[in-house]
């Protein structure tokens, strides 16, 4: 029987419960046990939603914060005696390094593995979270993944791997079945690795029936595979067009069940079922037995469309998570023939639609875009016109998003506050933001950015052809939550988007300001993209609409502006094989950002929790002159990367890691600069935190920014005394 198997349904939950039982436990408003038992009800809702329209799905996918860190204590290498000591290793001063899940904006946190360092802690498989069920299948993230996903210190990949497969084999001698996520298959892997994991899974595929899982994109040669152990293999045949190419040319593993990933996890648009059930039919004679399932972890989309008030045209060629599990149960329920597929698919007419804005397109596609004159004539202008000292301070952008500025913005929403009134408040808040920072001796200020909700959600309001929702939360990292815009039309700028509150901030102070926009890629990798254009022409689409912006900035007097690419990494396609062709466009999409500004206008760009050393080459492309980054979890090893190149341009390193309570010193930010220091010139060294503050309470954010500047003050002393 062709069975209907889904896997990855978000964890968040109907309002946000996941995120707030959590938070309400850091919080102590929420016992553990009261934490505990919430999370078993969402857990019980979670089944609950698999089993009303799939035959079967994974157990245990739920955790407490990270997946990858319960792996971690699963195998011992962290010793966690209580949930405390488990939430240490995610926030706070003892966090692991925060980084992206592959090219989605999803976030892990990196383990270290060292050697010896692998022993059986089995609460740690699901924590005490899993529930039982007649149609579940218990769930792993599997070895190979874990270990391309971890630093390795000291030991070998392959020394590491057989070491791990070995608590594995424990882990499984109890098991009938397994789930195994290996997402890190479809990653170009050396014959070596294969080699490895060849082995690893002849031996464990002998202890229990294993349902590899291998997603987000295609597996290069996936035949090795076939000759393993395994009760299913489950592919992407969405964006894994590899996978499928090869199984449609070669046939597929005689007797193994192909899993066949056919609804795509990561898009909202609707499944064409009619087109799905085509090639389930053609796969039906390829292989001897057939699963249909979602091509990726629905945790990628939001819950359900269920409360939503979006334009007809629009909701009905939408699919979340709910409505992609019973497109997943409709396709096999049909395919069986035990009902019939009575809606016909139909595209549906295409959103707003601007031919001016396509003609601007086609104008700069072929083009190359560069701002001139070189970075090096632009630092010495920028530096006349600015005047700032040796080692500048400034912030990413935000500031704390209190209750009250919370309340205030969703009561203008709600049309309960007069618009009015609604710009005064944040005119008040800004005026409070520019006095703390002169106080503080803050070199750059911000505006402290209290009238947005989120970096991208904010533009994608105030932009035609992007709609927003209410409800569509998806989860970044652990329980941070985001609602990613849809973009279903041309993107068109009708007015300024940020220019009052910019413009009110600088009138304040004599001090530069930065302007602070969210760049086109970031903007892109956040929301939910058109399927009808290429990607490339999306990005340039919301480049032109940045560079009005930017030019509008520039007019009126704005010297320091900010475009945050914190996806530019994330972004990049899983092969490296696709990198060129992708960054090709990214990097000019930003480049077409700032390409109209003058030489002496000062140009930022900020990046946070991503592997920087493998695009220097490319952040070498793009028209910036200062760049922030990340650094505050990873203790400056970023710097690593830059040793090697003589990177040109001034940097920013983050010295406070923004997503911990604690007020970090004078002393721990300052081992961060010396490491910097060797690297890069003081006269090119920034001060700042390392993302925004938004989520930081006033409480934190006074001091650790006093710290910040009695550090620049410190530094600032001894490079005038020639004590450096």
């Amino acid at each position: 029987m062709v069975e209907a198997y889904a896997y990855g349904f978000p964890r968040i939950g109907r309002g946000r419960s996941y995120k707030f039982l959590i938070e309400g436990y850091w919080e102590g408003k929420i016992s553990e046990k009261g934490l505990r038992e919430g999370l078993l009800e969402l857990e019980e809702r979670r089944i609950g939603a698999y089993a009303s329209e799939v035959d079967a799905f994974p157990l245990g996918e739920l955790t407490f914060y990270d997946k990858m860190l319960d792996t971690a204590l699963m195998v011992g290498l962290y010793s966690v005696e209580d949930l405390q000591g488990y939430y240490r290793l995610c926030r706070g001063r003892e966090a692991l390094t925060l980084t992206k899940w592959f090219n989605t904006n999803y976030h892990y946190l990196m383990p270290e593995v060292r050697r010896g360092s692998f022993r059986l802690n089995s609460f740690w498989v699901d924590g005490g979270l899993s529930l039982s069920h007649s149609r579940g299948v218990p769930y792993l993230l599997g070895p190979f993944t874990f270990l391309k996903l971890s630093r390795l210190e000291g030991v070998g990949f392959g020394d590491a791997l057989f070491g791990l497969a070995q608590v594995y084999g424990e882990l499984l001698e109890g098991m009938d079945e397994v789930h195994m996520d290996e997402p890190a298959l479809v990653m170009e892997l050396t014959d070596e690795e294969r080699t490895f994991l060849r082995e690893v899974y002849r031996e464990l595929g002998r202890k229990s029936r294993i349902h590899l899982f291998a997603y987000y994109a295609g597996v290069d040669r996936p035949s090795f595979l076939y000759d393993l152990p395994l009760s299913s293999l489950g592919l992407d045949l969405v964006h894994g067009r590899e996978s499928l190419k090869s199984i449609m040319r070669e046939g597929f593993s005689r007797g193994m069940r192909l899993v066949a990933g056919v609804v795509d996890g990561r898009s909202p648009w609707r499944t064409d079922l009619e087109a799905a059930l085509r090639l389930l039919e053609k796969l039906a004679r390829k292989v001897d037995r057939l699963a249909i399932s979602n091509a990726a972890p629905l945790y990628h989309l939001p819950l359900s469309l269920e409360g939503e008030d979006l334009a007809p045209q629009l909701s009905g060629r939408l699919a979340f998570a709910g409505e992609k599990l019973r497109e997943i149960g409709l396709l096999a329920k049909v395919f069986r023939g035990e009902e019939r597929l009575e809606e016909v698919f139909e595209p549906g007419p295409p959103g707003l639609v601007n031919f001016d804005v396509k003609r601007r397109v086609e104008e700069v596609k072929g083009r190359e875009i560069r701002r001139l004159p070189s970075y090096g004539e632009r630092r010495v202008l920028q530096k006349g016109l600015l005047g700032l000292p040796l080692f500048p301070t400034t912030t990413i952008g935000s500031f704390p998003q209190t209750s009250e500025v919370r309340q205030k913005r969703l009561a203008y929403k709600r049309g309960e506050l007069a618009e009015g009134e609604y710009k005064a408040f944040v005119k008040e808040k800004i005026r409070e933001a520019i006095r703390f920072q002169e106080e503080v001796g803050l070199d750059v200020l911000v505006h402290g950015e209290f009238e947005r909700s989120d970096m991208v959600e904010f533009f994608a309001e105030r932009l035609d052809g992007i709609a927003t929702t209410a409800q569509g939360w998806v989860i970044s990292y652990g329980t941070r939550c985001y609602r990613p815009p849809i973009i279903h039309g041309d993107v068109i700028r009708r007015r300024p988007l940020t220019l009052d509150e910019i413009l009110y901030a600088q009138s304040l102070t004599d001090k530069p300001v930065k302007g602070m926009l969210t760049g086109p890629v970031t903007i892109l990798a956040w929301s939910f993209v058109r399927e009808d254009l290429p990607e490339e022409e999306v990005a340039y689409q919301i480049a032109l609409a940045l560079r009005e912006e930017v030019m509008d900035y520039e007019a009126h007097g704005i010297k320091v502006i900010q475009v945050d690419e914190p996806a530019l990494r994330e972004k990049a396609p899983i092969k490296r094989r696709e990198w060129d062709a992708y960054f090709s466009w990214a990097v000019k999409a930003f480049n077409l950002v700032v390409s109209r500004v003058r030489p002496d206008t000062q140009i930022h760009i900020h990046m946070c929790y991503s592997r920087f050393e493998d695009i220097l080459g490319y952040l070498e492309e793009m028209d910036f002159d200062v760049i922030s980054i990340e650094a505050s979890r990873s203790r400056g090893e970023i710097l690593r990367a830059f040793e090697e190149r003589g990177f040109d341009r001034e940097i920013g390193l983050g010295v406070w890691d923004v997503h911990s309570k604690e007020v970090p010193g004078v002393e721990e930010m300052m081992e961060i600069v010396e490491r910097a220091l060797k690297v890069i010139d003081e006269e090119s060294f920034w001060i700042n935190p390392d993302c925004g503050l938004k989520t930081r309470g006033w409480e934190e954010v006074g001091p650790a920014l006093k710290n910040m500047v009695e550090l620049a003050t410190v530094l600032r002393r001894r490079y005038a005394s020639g004590e450096a």
